[in-house]
């Protein structure tokens, strides 16, 4: 006879980390049949490294950012790793803003080189210890990071080729149009307001 249930094997998981790793890992969220362990942020490479030697988890699926403008600690940083051997998927997270930097995981897992570097080109976030840190799908003299949220919607300069020079050049971005203005009221319901057009037609 067993007391209580059986825990879930996510749930032992969460446990033996925790207590393995006791203040590395700042909480643990159990929701929709996934683990998520809240990490310290300077702690990631010693959290990661007891997942691969004790738990096998050897492959790492993605590591990502995250940006919630509206805190002090701005960016989440995720990232996926898997187990084979147990069948089992755990997610990371931890937090960090614009100056603070993040430790690198490519020692460990050598796969998280170009997920780092994605991090860093899209969000801005720095890794230390990453063997090559520089943009990767961005050209190298973007300026800012396109996927936080106040990056502007058009950017600041546009490419093209130009014939006379043959080469590419950079411009800053010129709007042909104004951009228009989306109230997003249900075209069910109708507008408060009187559409162009619709003034002409009768009452």
């Amino acid at each position: 006879m067993t007391d209580g249930p059986i825990p879930s094997p996510l749930a032992a998981l969460a446990e033996r980390v925790r207590n393995a790793l006791g203040d590395k890992v700042l909480d643990h969220t159990l929701a929709f049949g996934e683990l998520t362990l809240h990490v310290e942020r300077d702690a990631i490479v010693d959290v990661t490294t007891f997942l691969h030697d004790h738990e096998a988890f050897i492959s790492i699926i993605s590591v990502c950012g995250a940006d919630y403008p509206d805190r002090e600690q701005r960016f989440d940083v995720v990232y996926h790793l898997l187990s084979p051997r147990q069948n089992l998927r755990v997610r990371l997270k931890l937090t960090t803003d614009t100056e603070q930097t993040v430790p690198s995981i490519t020692a460990m897992f050598p796969g998280a080189d170009w997920f780092e570097r994605e991090t860093y080109d899209l969000y801005g976030v720095l890794f230390t210890g990453h063997p090559d840190l520089r943009r990767l799908l961005t050209d190298y003299g973007f300026d800012g990071y396109p996927l936080r949220k106040d990056f502007p919607t058009t950017g600041y300069v546009q490419v093209r080729y130009d014939e006379e020079r043959k080469r590419v050049v950079y411009e800053p971005v010129k709007l042909a149009q104004e951009f228009r203005q989306f109230d997003y009221l249900s075209p069910w319901e109708g507008t408060d307001y009187v559409l162009p057009g619709d003034e002409k037609a009768k009452n």
